[in-house]
């Protein structure tokens, strides 16, 4: 189900863009430490969703039963 991986990529994108313009205004400390948590936890689900689409990695459990279904009906 790789239109799932691409979905969440497009929603972390989306994020980010909304997100981007308010990260350089971060003045107090514990304001440079959300951000930072939030964009190294943008980097993970990133990463995980291109190590999905690229075969990587395999799918979500959730995802898996729905491929071994389509590939039972093929064959």
């Amino acid at each position: 189900m790789r239109h799932y991986t691409i979905l969440r990529l497009l929603l972390a994108g989306f994020l980010l863009y909304f997100a981007w313009p308010y990260i350089p205004e971060a003045s107090a400390p514990i304001e440079k430490l959300f951000w930072g948590a939030w964009l190294g936890f943008l980097l993970l689900v990133i990463g995980g969703n291109f190590a999905t689409l690229l075969q990587i990695s395999s799918p979500p459990v959730m995802e898996q039963s729905e491929e071994m279904k389509q590939r039972a009906r093929n064959v």
